[in-house]
């Protein structure tokens, strides 16, 4: 790779972009690898990641939620925070940063999400928004009795969209009368709503997910592509356009990466060869497992791409390795294409990756010159 700069690419659209991390919820972040760093979550370490990401400007943090995970020799995922809890904590604790706490909608009646969001957004004074999932991991939800039957995977987003008006109705009227399908609402009531509009985000990558996507959420994660190839995931953004223009509504895309930077470009790829060469093959086995055990949906769901083997070792997301220049010259470039609004990052140390994106990349990349460089002090 030949080593470029920000500054370089004078043609490149320098539209600003939003960044947000995707904190460590889960053990061991986003690698299933012996050879990467090992760690149990923990509020003081979600705290720190989230202020160092506040401090150094970053737009907002996003929390998953995990209910059983994959084993293995690191006990992959096995060990979780649970996400509304862990945001409300983290709401107290920040001032400006956005924050959005993911619903396992299985598992937590819509009514209950919508309370506990407003509670929320009355903690962070409007700035809390959700993350919908509708569950892809059947043993997460089976040992609680909770799985509905595997003709589930068939349907789920229609019992998405039921999910997500009857939260729409409570947040934006305070009641809901719904009388559907998988939902049926008595005259439910919710007060005090939230105070600034609930943003809901998703992560659609099937034609069902973006259709679903396009009609009720205000934005859309996708999941980045490959080993620097940062315009890779270019063709999702161009089928939620489509879906938008049935929809009739705007709906922008972030797109996830993992990123692993140092002073040179061997040096991160040195780092990256290493975790690979520890790949945890019994947590990846497992996760091939259960992403074949959706035999409804079609082939295009993101789960399919996480269960890829050709890089299951980082769930197979698209990863941005090399200098700091290089890295930012690479994130510059995802604000090329139409429809992207910013990305979510995962690091594979968070408190280093965070200190290396805020003082060593950010700096370098046209997208970000809207961001007031901080103090060092303020995120240490």
């Amino acid at each position: 790779m030949t080593e470029i700069h920000a500054d370089d690419a004078a043609a490149r659209d320098a539209r600003p972009m939003s960044v947000g991390v995707f904190i460590p919820i889960g053990n061991n972040g986003w690698l299933l690898s012996e050879n990467a760093p090992q760690y149990r979550p923990s509020f003081a370490l979600n705290k720190a990641v989230t202020l160092k990401a506040e401090g150094y400007g970053l737009d907002f943090a996003l929390s998953m939620i995990k209910l059983r995970g994959f084993g293995g020799k690191t006990e992959f995922w096995d060990h979780n925070l649970e996400s509304f809890t862990l945001m409300a904590g983290l709401a107290a604790v920040t001032t400006r940063i956005k924050l959005f706490a993911t619903a396992a909608t299985l598992c937590l009646p819509p009514a209950i999400v919508a309370r506990m969001a407003a509670t929320i957004d009355s903690i962070s004074d409007g700035r809390f928004g959700v993350n919908l999932i509708t569950g892809w991991q059947k043993p997460e939800y089976d040992q609680m009795g909770l799985w509905p039957g595997d003709a589930y995977f068939a349907k789920r987003y229609e019992y998405l969209a039921e999910y997500t008006q009857v939260l729409r109705e409570l947040w934006e009227t305070g009641s809901s009368d719904l009388k559907g399908t998988f939902f049926q609402m008595n005259d439910c009531r919710l007060s005090p709503r939230p105070q600034a509009p609930v943003k809901i985000i998703c992560a659609g990558q099937s034609g069902a997910g973006l259709a679903f996507t396009a009609r009720y959420a205000d934005y859309n994660f996708c999941l980045g592509k490959g080993l620097n190839t940062p315009t890779a995931f270019a063709p999702v953004v161009e089928k939620l356009a489509e879906a938008c223009a049935q929809s009739g509504r705007r709906v922008t895309c972030y797109a996830l990466f993992m990123i692993i930077a140092d002073e040179t470009e061997d040096a991160a790829l040195a780092t990256w060869a290493h975790y690979k060469a520890g790949a945890d093959s019994e947590a990846i086995a497992w996760l091939g497992v259960q992403g074949a055990a959706d035999t409804k949906s079609g082939g295009d769901t993101n789960v399919r791409q996480l269960a890829d083997p050709t890089s299951a070792v980082n769930l197979n997301m698209g990863t941005l390795v090399g200098s700091y220049a290089q890295v930012a010259a690479m994130l510059d470039e995802i604000m090329t294409i139409d429809g992207v609004e910013g990305v979510l990052l995962v690091f594979d140390d968070f408190l280093k990756g965070l200190d290396a994106f805020g003082t060593r990349i950010q700096p370098l990349m046209r997208a970000r010159r809207h961001v007031a460089a901080p103090a060092l002090a303020e995120v240490a």
